[in-house]
């Protein structure tokens, strides 16, 4: 498995981090950028109107993206762990499961959606301009979810492995065929938004197909057979993807959930509000998403060295996971305050929207420490296996600060829409600091190393 896999339990822990990390850097960067072609190419050939239309049809796809990711991270986990464990044998029943299991979820997400679409739209309060073209994007994107699920067991899968590469590739990949489709459905022929969702779900649809061919092809060398009989829900694992997926699941989309609360907040404002929000929180996605690459790159890392039962290694990833997500933060607020105002007028012409990315910005920039010490944390409390204290910090800043805080900002004080921003903002701190005191504090190394139930 030399090909295809790391060893993360010797050499030289900046150096490996660093290097690993850079590809799931370029990776998410292209994934975002994938979801930020849709809103560039719809503000500049439909408005404002279709603006909001995919800002919010896109969160709630992303909802069941990242359900199926917390789900995908757990079985990266048990990966990483049985592969630090020396257990290689256990794999071929790990990967079938994860396989079974995130493909269902994706189905059941798909049946949801297009069967609950109205009630949705109901129900985050999409502004009257907007509804018929968020429907069309909710629906056809709906049908794609199992490819969205299908190529997120591939990456969890070759992130578990140590390989950062393919999945920079794979998504390269879906990104260029939803450009080159955006362009021709949306603005050569007219389709609108329904012409961003169709170039959507073919992207995602040719990178699963591409991700899927490549792991058959090197199916001996990874650890599954592909035989009809290995994709089946072994009952140890899929209660040990239970154990640690839900708690994952949830933890990735309560932060979704109380994005779509902030919305509706948003929403009741104006269509120039709702799009100003969708603008705002999509170019606060890439910074987001590119730092997120640390914290991908640090879940292996940590898994595997705990699965080694070197706790002291797995500490001084979490260390420098810290320090590089904490440049990453300095840099990107810098980012921010010098040509924020540029990246809003790259999505839209609405000069209504512009005059918003002051306010906007000025409130946003708070999350980006808390973020920065969350990577490390997270990887850290994830790669532990510890997914109920992760989906505890989560509730907390998901549901109960974010929603709460941008309630209490927004209307209660009455700052209208720079509240609903600072409150969806400084929430994030509920999670790192309790997350940073738990991992200084020693208290985990009394657990049970999972490892040791694979």
């Amino acid at each position: 498995m030399a090909n295809l896999t790391k060893d993360f339990t010797r050499g030289s822990i900046p150096r490996q981090l660093l290097w690993f990390t850079l590809p799931f850097m370029a990776s998410n960067a292209l994934q975002v950028l994938y979801s930020t072609i849709d809103m560039i190419i719809v503000g500049n050939y439909v408005g404002t109107a279709g603006l909001s239309a995919v800002s919010q049809s896109s969160m709630i796809v992303n909802f069941a993206t990242m359900v199926c990711l917390g789900f995908s991270n757990a079985g990266q986990v048990l990966i990483a762990q049985a592969m630090g464990a020396g257990k290689k044998k256990e794999l071929n029943d790990i990967i079938g499961t994860l396989f079974t299991l995130i493909l269902l979820i994706g189905v059941l997400f798909s049946v949801a959606f297009l069967a609950m679409r109205s009630n949705i739209m109901q129900w985050i309060n999409i502004p009257s301009e907007s509804h018929a073209m968020a429907i069309d994007y909710l629906v056809i994107c709906a049908w794609g979810l199992v490819f969205t699920a299908g190529y997120n067991v591939v990456s969890a899968i070759l992130r578990g492995m140590g390989d950062s590469k393919r999945p920079f590739l794979f998504i390269g990949i879906a990104t260029v065929v939803n450009l080159v489709l955006d362009i021709v459905f949306t603005g050569m022929l007219g389709w609108g938004v329904a012409g961003a969702a169709y170039a959507t779900i073919i992207g995602q649809a040719v990178s699963f197909i591409f991700s899927l061919f490549y792991l058959y092809r090197s199916r001996e060398a990874f650890g599954f057979d592909f035989r009809k009989e290995s994709f089946r829900l072994n009952k140890k694992y899929c209660k040990m993807m239970f154990g640690l997926g839900t708690p994952m699941a949830i933890q990735a989309g309560c932060i979704n959930l109380s994005m779509l609360y902030v919305n509706s907040l948003v929403n009741s404002v104006s269509v120039v509000a709702s799009a100003a929000f969708g603008v705002g929180t999509r170019i606060d996605d890439i910074f987001n998403k590119i730092s997120q690459g640390l914290q991908f790159a640090a879940l292996p890392m940590i898994s595997q060295n705990l699965g080694a039962k070197d706790n002291s290694r797995a500490k001084r990833v979490v260390w420098w996971t810290l320090l590089y997500s904490g440049l990453f933060a300095c840099f990107t607020i810098a980012v921010y305050f010098l040509f924020g105002k540029d990246l809003f007028m790259m999505f839209s012409d609405d000069s209504a929207v512009h005059n918003m990315a002051g306010t906007f910005i000025s409130a946003i920039v708070w999350i980006f420490p808390a973020l920065a010490i969350m990577r490390a944390t997270n990887a850290f409390i994830q790669g532990i296996g510890n997914a109920t204290l992760g989906m505890v910090l989560s509730l907390l800043d998901g549901v109960i600060l974010r929603i709460g805080l941008s309630w209490l900002f927004g209307i209660g004080i009455g700052w209208g829409f720079y509240g609903f921003v600072l409150g969806y903002g400084v929430a994030a701190y509920g999670c790192a600091i309790p997350g940073f005191i738990y991992f200084i504090s020693g208290i985990w190394k009394k657990r049970k190393s999972l490892a040791d139930s694979i």
